[in-house]
């Protein structure tokens, strides 16, 4: 199972990870929708909030992202309840191809609750 390329409804227990900035600016892209559809909140970058997961993108490069893609997975594995619907983090309005975040969620793969976009 992969995530849908778009989504516009959760079910009870799903969470929608989408890439942040550390300011929590959810203006465009997957955190507006974030912000607008699941409960992300103004402000917070970082992190579970309403219906979703924020993991910061916008701050630098990849060697930036991985320590909260890391926790991102840690949270994941401490929270078996929830079903984690990741979005194709940082390869939006960040800039970055599939083929440099998706390593970074190499570890996501062994994880039954989280769902990773078709190219990762």
């Amino acid at each position: 199972m992969n995530t849908p390329e778009f989504i516009t409804h959760l079910e009870e227990g799903q969470i929608f990870v989408f890439g942040s900035n550390l300011a929590g600016r959810h203006g465009g892209g997957a955190a507006r929708i974030a912000y607008e559809r699941f409960g992300a909140v103004m402000g917070q970058g970082v992190g579970l909030q309403g219906q979703c997961y924020a993991i910061p993108t916008m701050q630098g490069g990849v060697d930036t992202i991985k320590p909260y893609v890391d926790e991102f997975i840690l949270f994941a594995q401490q929270h078996p309840e929830l079903t984690f619907l990741v979005t194709r983090i940082g390869c939006g309005i960040a800039g970055f191809r599939d083929e440099e975040i998706a390593p970074l969620f190499a570890d996501a793969h062994l994880l039954p609750n989280v769902v990773l976009p078709p190219r990762w």
